[in-house]
């Protein structure tokens, strides 16, 4: 009788983790839903009206931190949210940690090993918070400001904005980057 109500009480609380897990994932991907929307949204905006990638290199140049900035304003104080990558463009607020790494370098494994699907959303612990990772894809229309074969006008413009910028020779299918929430746990 006793076995049967630990290993009740084992499986209860294993429930409620997965539930809380699932929550708090919820919970990431809307955050990073958010984010994802806004700049998305811009940049669509700015890629029709010039085609060359120009206007949406400057967009990101002088908006795209301001805009998590904004995003992050609306969310609970124990949240928020922000991008980083491998080979990150603007050092100043997008270097990734180790854990950061972790998670790219596995997502980028998966593609390599054609396992990977763009859904593929990572849930991981970190001390007392929780990171959602959503993988940021490279897209054909991406490669006008990270590819190999950038036109001058853009190199000249990431030379200025971004003397270290590291985030150019990407394929289409490569890994871009993440969005990451990260929720303390409360």
């Amino acid at each position: 009788m006793k076995l049967s109500t630990i290993a009740l009480s084992a499986l209860l609380l294993t429930s409620v983790c997965m539930a809380d897990n699932t929550a708090v994932k919820m919970e990431g991907v809307k955050y990073i839903k958010m984010l994802g929307g806004a700049l998305k949204g811009e940049l669509k905006a700015h890629m029709k009206k010039d085609p060359s990638g120009l206007e949406a290199l400057a967009f990101c140049t002088g908006s795209a931190d301001k805009i998590t900035h904004d995003v992050n304003a609306k969310l609970p104080a124990y949240a928020k949210v922000r991008r980083t990558a491998l080979k990150v463009r603007n050092d100043k607020v997008n270097t990734p940690d180790s854990t950061d790494e972790k998670v790219m370098k596995a997502y980028e494994a998966a593609i390599e090993a054609k396992t990977f699907t763009p859904k593929d959303i990572k849930v991981v612990e970190v001390g007392d918070t929780t990171r959602v990772y959503k993988p940021l894809v490279t897209k054909k229309v991406c490669l006008k400001c990270h590819g190999s074969d950038l036109s001058p006008q853009i190199q000249d413009a990431l030379k200025s904005a971004y003397p270290n910028d590291h985030a150019t020779g990407f394929k289409e299918g490569d890994l871009r980057g993440v969005i990451v929430t990260e929720i303390k746990n409360h």
